[in-house]
């Protein structure tokens, strides 16, 4: 989150401002648990992508 404030802007009005501010989008993770399928073993894929490097 962004608050833009002004060179002048005084303490008072700057805690205003932090009281008043907007809440956070919230990202309801669990509504996506379990939905992709990889096809393959996620340890055997974390391998291959590994030795990849070597």
């Amino acid at each position: 989150m962004v608050i833009k404030l002004k060179k002048n802007t005084t303490s008072k009005q700057l805690n205003e401002k932090l009281l008043n501010r907007k809440p956070a989008k919230v990202i309801q993770a669990k509504k996506h648990l379990g939905k992709v399928n990889w096809g393959e073993d996620p340890l055997a894929y974390q391998k291959r992508k590994r030795n990849e490097w070597d």
